[in-house]
């Protein structure tokens, strides 16, 4: 019996998310991870913290079937550069531009300014998934680009990109696992005895003098938004230099997406004086900015990681993501936890070099994975 024929597919590079219809975006990206719903990456193209000066030109994968139907997209761009990726190919790119290469502009698949593993191919099945692999490498091939990334890509995902022979590269970060505790008492009393007494020391210290808000939905005014901002562009300052986001990005967040984000902030007085946004997805808290108008010792923990650890066993969610790096997570409870990303790279010659690259990389990275889950603040059988 002979094969039947794949169905007709066309694929094509669109200029934005916004042009796509939000229905049929969303329906293929599904309702858990926030950062690649339409709300979200619309909100960036309109917002103008992508786009137009901004390094980031809005570029989705797209795949319809014969009767013009999305059956597949991908959140895609092209850039002029490598910021605000968290995925750092900067020594790439100097590599390529010394042997005479050009790196930029590359192809980018991500969330925009998000460390936050996710699904990257938006599609109901696995054939429609690989055609935007497929379509990926075209870009690259008939633009002449010198690369395709794919970054925080969720787990599951990973085996499309390596059976078209995308290089991976893992690196780690620290997730919050609710074990079915029911209180912050009870995560305590999974460690150990000095590590229990830091964690209430920090907590009580970073609280002084201070009150104390949560708010999400449309308990969210204004005046948190401004002082949102406030924070968010003290930390971007110190960090990069300049803010992503622009001031607009969070007044969208607020009228798109306010009841999927909690807002943690510190009151001395009638001042806010620090502040962290968090956003929740089906299963999981995600903490995203933070910024801080005073220097308090401990704040920063209490808003960005133990109140994230209250919320999520308050609703009941199975972890929080605290965002990139911060080895410091791993004294409060916060454990190493894998995230990948895959590489396109055009060249031949250079292909072979970031392989090779990745390879020592990862011999490195494994090891000291394995010395991270050594020093786990948790209480061993013996000690209980």
């Amino acid at each position: 019996m002979a094969e039947a024929d794949p169905p007709a597919r066309t694929l094509s590079l669109g200029s934005g998310v916004a042009a796509v219809d939000a229905a049929a975006w969303d329906a293929l990206a599904g309702g858990a991870n926030p950062f690649v719903s339409h709300d979200f990456l619309t909100l960036l193209e309109e917002s103008g913290s992508v786009g137009p000066g901004t390094g980031w030109q809005a570029a989705p994968l797209l795949v319809e079937d014969e009767a013009g139907a999305l059956v597949a997209a991908a959140p895609a761009y092209l850039k002029a550069h490598s910021q605000g990726e968290y995925v750092f190919d900067h020594a790439w790119a100097d590599a390529w531009e010394r042997a005479g290469g050009r790196y930029y502009p590359k192809l980018q698949i991500a969330a925009p300014f998000t460390p936050v593993p996710g699904p990257r191919l938006l599609a109901k099945g696995a054939e429609d998934a690989a055609l935007l692999i497929r379509a990926a490498e075209a870009v690259v091939r008939q633009n002449n680009l010198s690369s395709a990334h794919a970054t925080f890509v969720a787990p599951e995902q990973m085996p499309l990109f390596e059976g078209a022979g995308w290089l991976v590269r893992r690196d780690i970060q620290f997730h919050f696992a609710n074990r079915g505790y029911a209180s912050f008492d009870d995560f305590l009393a999974t460690l150990t005895s000095a590590k229990r007494k830091q964690l209430r020391k920090e907590r009580a210290r970073a609280v002084e003098g201070l009150r104390i808000e949560e708010v999400t939905g449309s308990a969210i005014t204004s005046a948190h938004w401004d002082a949102m901002w406030a924070f968010y562009q003290d930390t971007g300052a110190r960090k990069w230099g300049q803010p992503y986001l622009t001031r607009e990005a969070f007044d969208l967040m607020g009228a798109r997406m306010a009841d999927r984000i909690i807002l943690v902030l510190a009151w001395d007085g009638a001042r806010p004086v620090a502040g962290a946004m968090h956003f929740l997805g089906a299963d999981t808290l995600y903490g995203r900015y933070w910024g801080c108008l005073a220097d308090i010792p401990y704040l920063h923990f209490e808003l960005c990681y133990y109140r994230a650890v209250d919320i999520a066993i308050e609703r009941g969610l199975a972890r929080v993501e605290a965002g990139a790096q911060g080895g410091h997570k791993l004294a409060r409870g916060y454990g190493p936890v894998a995230t990948w990303s895959a590489h396109f790279i055009a060249d031949p010659g250079f292909r072979r070099a970031v392989a090779e690259f990745l390879e020592r990389e990862r011999m490195a990275e494994e090891a000291e994975m394995d010395w991270l889950e050594g020093q786990m603040p948790f209480r061993r059988a013996d000690q209980e």
